[in-house]
């Protein structure tokens, strides 16, 4: 496992005695059975706006949860005071919860075979040793880029720099304990241009676990810059059903709305239009979607979910067909399934390209829209229905015509993955869904 270093107030070896102690204090008051996750994290965030510094943050914080069973009674309780009297008054606090709560037969810990057992090194814990001088330095750079792309950028709303590490141990009475350190560095831009009286806003950003696998910062800047700016001159189009190509940020929400739909939670309260999935045809016989816990400096890489279950990699749609869920052990119990290690969300989901670039999307659509901006909540994953409000870019001959604004795409989501024709090559890694553009058939925008 990756080891932290003087950027902690704790070792690793310390957390662990810290969550040692907290379990000898559940068994000692009690409980039948119980889990903890002590941790600490650290962070520095600066923002640079117009060229002078608008905001210097440092955090340092850290924090104990615990879970108590009483039988399957379940109370839970938390404190950022590691002090042994702190730790047993927070055990005994939630054991109190626990002791005046209905008996759930789905609460429990995770089922003890399920547990990981190997120690996995997914490189996930790269501290950057970046001084707040640097810092500065480096938001200028990203701003100055932005700014520098067109006269027509008259308005900033900041270049910034972000620098985070953590450190957790998770243990149960079943004897599991294990953690890691981790970090997530970012860079970003949003900036502003005007013309003929209208005003128009965009940003670019990179994540990463290490400094050196993010796009240079003046890269971010200008892609920053360049979105905003050709945005401008921005029109709505007439009513009615086309083609509608999502660029890979968007693209991912599609994907995020799959996995709010499989969930153990939205599945055993029937509030999903995937119920009873599983095995059947769900998206277009071109889509295939992997999951993979085991991506080195994957941005949702975890050989074990938040109860120790051990993760898995799996084909979670192949050819269409949905192959499973995403369940925590609770959730697993209450449909009478197995824990699918996912606890806490999902691993890295990529979706996996059908080979075409973007420039080809765009000629296979020919006509009809290019999502890069959504707007609203409007998807009930109870029915699958989606409206939001949307802008991009209107297409023309498989070609960009000009920026479309103001306009609402609706659809349902059951029907939008049965039609999506192809995923391109474009694929953008910035989160734990890792997909390029998504082309679908059909939906209906409303414009003008």
């Amino acid at each position: 496992m990756s080891q932290p270093d003087n950027q902690f107030s704790y070792s690793h070896d310390q957390l662990t005695q810290l969550a040692a102690r907290v379990l000898e204090h559940a068994r000692v008051l009690g409980a039948t059975s119980a889990e903890t996750e002590v941790s600490e994290g650290t962070g520095q965030n600066v923002t640079v706006r117009l060229g002078e510094v608008e905001t210097i943050e440092y955090n340092r914080d850290k924090g104990i949860g615990v879970t108590v069973y009483v039988g399957q009674r379940k109370g839970q309780a938390s404190s950022s005071d590691f002090s042994d009297d702190a730790l047993r008054q927070t055990v005994e606090a939630a054991l109190a919860i626990a002791r005046h709560t209905a008996s759930d037969p789905a609460a429990g810990l995770a089922d003890p075979a399920l547990l990981a057992h190997d120690s996995i090194d997914l490189d996930l814990y790269h501290p950057w040793a970046l001084d707040v001088d640097q810092a500065i330095a480096l938001a200028t750079e990203v701003e100055d880029a932005a700014r520098a792309v067109d006269p027509r950028i008259s308005n900033s709303e900041g270049g910034s720099v972000s620098s985070h590490v953590s450190n957790f141990i998770y243990a149960n009475s079943n004897g599991f304990s294990s953690g890691y350190a981790s970090s997530r560095h970012s860079l970003s831009a949003a900036v502003i241009a005007e013309a003929d009286d209208a005003m128009q806003r965009d940003y670019w950003y990179s994540t990463a676990r290490h400094a050196d696998d993010l796009q240079a910062a003046r890269d971010v800047g200008r892609i920053a810059g360049e979105r905003t700016v050709r945005r401008l001159g921005g029109r709505q189009v007439a009513t009615g059903q086309f083609p509608v190509l999502f660029d890979p940020g968007m693209a991912a929400g599609l994907i995020s709305h799959l996995v709010g739909a499989t969930s153990g939670g939205a599945l055993y309260r029937k509030a999903s239009f995937l119920v009873d999935s599983a095995g059947t045809q769900v998206f277009s016989d071109r889509v295939r979607i992997d999951e993979d816990p085991f991506l080195p400096r994957g941005l949702a890489s975890g050989a074990f979910d938040n109860e120790g279950v051990a993760t898995r990699a799996r084909t979670l749609v192949d050819k269409g067909v949905l192959t499973g869920y995403f369940l925590s052990s609770y959730s697993a119990r209450k449909l009478g399934l197995v824990s699918t290690g996912h606890a806490g969300g999902n691993h890295n989901l990529i979706v996996r390209p059908t080979g075409e670039s973007f420039g080809q999307l765009l000629r296979m659509m020919n006509r009809g829209l290019l999502v890069t901006e959504l707007l609203g909540h409007g998807v009930n994953t109870l029915t699958g229905d989606y409206s939001r409000g949307a802008a991009g870019f209107w297409i023309e001959n498989g070609e960009i015509a000009y920026p479309v604004e103001e306009i609402t795409i609706a659809g349902n989501l059951r029907d939008m993955y049965r039609q999506i024709l192809a995923v391109g090559t474009d694929v953008e890694v910035r989160g734990g869904k890792q997909t390029g553009s998504i082309l679908i058939e059909r939906m209906t925008i409303a414009g003008e």
